[in-house]
């Protein structure tokens, strides 16, 4: 399956600006942007994404209780969710793979390869 559509909960409004641009620009991506863990919620199942970028801080609902809350949603509950951070400690980064992420972007992210960083991770998900 060709990664095409990605939800993103993000709220910084300059992050979400540059990543729709090197998402959708340079990736070629389907994407939605939500501002918050709530609206994500709201969001998914409207939108149907093929991958979930989560923001790990967020005011109200942060990234982690969002996984958990998307997990609890049959239709997600395999959905590859990764986490978008400055918090990249590996003990911050094992923290979040055993909350169910599939990997961890670094921020602040290069947005001329996130894309392919995104690719990247989606094919080694495909490939298990």
């Amino acid at each position: 399956m060709k990664l095409q559509k990605i939800l993103m909960a993000e709220d910084e409004l300059d992050i979400q600006i540059v990543a729709r641009l090197a998402l959708e620009a340079v990736g070629g991506f389907s994407v939605e942007i939500c501002s918050s863990g709530s609206e994500a919620l709201e969001a998914a199942p409207r939108f149907v994404p093929d991958l979930i970028l989560l923001d790990v801080m967020m005011p109200g609902m942060d990234g982690v209780t969002t996984l958990q809350a998307l997990r609890a949603m049959p239709q997600f509950a395999a959905t590859p969710v990764v986490f978008m951070t400055a918090k990249v400690q590996p003990s911050e980064i094992a923290l979040y793979k055993q909350a169910g992420a599939l990997d961890v972007i670094c921020k602040p992210f290069d947005p001329m390869t996130l894309s392919q960083t995104v690719t990247e991770i989606w094919e080694q998900h495909a490939a298990r």
